[in-house]
């Protein structure tokens, strides 16, 4: 029979055949660096998507609001990310970050929008 290794600390495992680690602070470790390594992209990509959203609550539209793409260039909006986008009938496509949408006209103009009121 092979013995099995933790694979945090490199001591023999004892006990049930599927062990995977010696300990729970083991386990523990492993798993937050890995959820770690792994997470870095997905949370800078969240926290430029919570920027955005909350760049656009800021215009607190209750209605579709009018508003130049330089404005929310200047308080640091991404236009590369969004979460979603959809296109109407008319061919003008929406974007999306989270609940808050809007729709860039003539490269200047910006109608921003809480996606109750589309």
């Amino acid at each position: 029979m092979d013995n099995k290794h933790c694979p945090e600390c490199g001591k023999t495992l004892f006990g049930r055949v599927d062990k995977k680690f010696c300990c729970d602070v083991c386990r523990h470790a492993h798993n937050n660096r890995q959820r770690t390594l792994n997470g870095v992209y997905f949370n800078s990509v969240n926290s430029i998507l919570r920027k955005n959203r909350k760049i656009l609550a800021d215009f607190k539209p209750t209605e579709p609001v009018k508003t130049i793409k330089q404005r929310l260039y200047e308080k640091g909006f991404n236009f590369s990310y969004m979460t979603s986008t959809s296109v109407n009938k008319k061919g003008v496509t929406t974007y999306y970050c989270y609940d808050y949408g809007y729709i860039i006209s003539d490269k200047e103009i910006v109608y921003i929008m809480r996606k109750e009121d589309l």
